[in-house]
């Protein structure tokens, strides 16, 4: 892949995987930053997608790459 996504893209990557906890996908909050340059260089994530359930309010946070793979899912 020539482009690293875009941040629109990570968000929507975001909100395409289902909660860890309830499993549904609808989240009231969906917040997108870059990665730190730690994280850039040891797990070559681009960016950090921090989701807040709408459903049990379970927040979770996942890595993604520039390629827009799921590198961690915390």
């Amino acid at each position: 892949m020539d482009q690293p996504i875009s941040r629109d893209r990570a968000e929507f990557i975001g909100r395409a995987q289902a909660c860890t906890r309830c499993l549904e996908y609808s989240f009231k909050k969906v917040s997108v930053k870059p990665a730190p340059d730690s994280q850039q260089k040891e797990l070559h994530t681009l960016w950090i997608v921090r989701r807040i359930c709408g459903i049990c309010e379970h927040e979770s946070e996942l890595g993604l790459d520039p390629e827009g793979d799921v590198v961690y899912l915390g």
